[in-house]
């Protein structure tokens, strides 16, 4: 194991690593929690699946109070506590990390979590956080970071929640007492009769009409693709009278429902186009947009969603259905950044569009 010292490599370095890659890699945020190490466990098999480094960070922040109501004695005291805490969780994430067979450094920061971990996204491939930190009331400030940074990352986020188990078919990463990590290209489950197969759950991508979802579903495209399995895209069906965020549209009868899996289907062209060797199946779905994709979170390997849909002020930070997914999701959700890609340009081409 390749192993830097706990400082901090430089979140605003400068420069791409060969083949154009972020210098970062994968970065994962951990705070000591269960959750974190979930994180953590993800963030080491999607670094040794993609061959990037894994960038290990915690960081720690003086309380406002403490800096306002202490003289600088005291306030210098407890800020070295707060250096000695993270420390020990960088410890248990070089003890949780320690047979990796990746490129792994791990970073103390000073300041605010949420702050760091964005500053750390300028110039990584993507960022793994745990859905929520510590119990109490430090866990409910730590766990709003895995809810600020989705709307604001630079790179892809990838939320892991305490229900993913190292113990089930995505188990890929070495810790202690779990599954050692495999390369690339070998098995990635151990059945109980000790034979090994590989995670073919699909990947997920919810899409909306928006354009926001249309690059989420590029993105779940070629993570289907890399990893050698299907790709499913989803559109929810809201039931007459509730919020239509989802789909801009009211659904009264047959023909508007027939009219909107048309559009579903013209847009799994569009995808198949771009990733022709890629299995893509498409399904219009009944139910409100968090309940369908949370229920698809329970079975795809990783479940995609883009930072915005087409619900206004709902969608002016982070859309309120993927804060719903974000919240509730049984397996890896990853929320894709706003970006221009020059495919959505031909997707005309295709037929009538989602959301028109």
């Amino acid at each position: 194991m390749n192993v830097s010292p706990a400082q901090n490599p430089g979140p605003g370095a400068s420069g791409q690593r060969p083949g154009g890659s972020r210098p970062h890699g994968v970065v994962v945020g951990v705070d000591g929690s269960e959750q974190s190490l979930r994180a953590a466990h993800w963030a080491a098999a999607e670094a040794n699946r993609r061959k990037l480094p894994l960038t290990v960070v915690t960081a720690y922040s003086l309380p406002a109070f403490a800096a306002s109501s202490m003289d600088g004695g005291y306030a210098l005291m407890d800020e070295s506590a707060l250096r000695q805490g993270s420390e020990k969780v960088i410890d248990q994430a070089k003890e949780f990390l320690r047979d990796y067979p990746g490129e792994v450094g791990y970073a103390i920061e000073s300041g605010d979590p949420a702050g760091v971990l964005l500053d750390y996204s300028q110039h990584a491939e993507v960022l793994v956080v745990g859905s929520r930190g510590r119990g109490g009331f430090l866990g409910r400030l730590l766990g709003s970071v895995s809810a600020a940074l989705p709307a604001h990352a630079k790179c892809p986020t990838v939320v892991v929640p305490l229900k993913f188990s190292s113990q089930e078919s995505n188990a890929v990463t070495t810790a202690t007492g779990a599954i050692p990590i495999i390369t690339p290209g070998t098995t990635a489950e151990t059945s109980s009769s000790g034979a090994r197969s590989e995670d073919r759950r699909s990947v997920v991508a919810g899409v909306d009409g928006s354009d926001y979802g249309r690059v989420a579903a590029l993105v779940a495209a070629r993570e289907a693709s890399e990893r050698g399995v299907s790709l499913r895209i989803v559109c929810a069906l809201p039931p007459l009278g509730a919020t239509l965020v989802w789909i801009p549209t009211h659904v009264e009868d047959g023909q508007a429902v027939e009219e909107l899996k048309e559009k579903l289907e013209a847009g799994r062209r569009w995808l198949h186009s771009h990733y022709p060797d890629l299995q893509i199946d498409a399904e219009v779905i009944d139910g409100t947009a968090v309940d369908v994709l949370v229920e698809e979170t329970r079975h795809a390997q990783l479940t995609v969603l883009g930072t915005r849909g087409r619900g206004g002020f709902a969608g002016m930070l982070l859309g309120s259905t993927s804060q719903g997914v974000l919240h509730h999701a049984e397996g890896p959700l990853m929320v894709v950044p706003e970006k221009k890609d020059r495919r959505l340009a031909d997707r005309p081409e295709f037929g009538p569009i989602l959301g028109e």
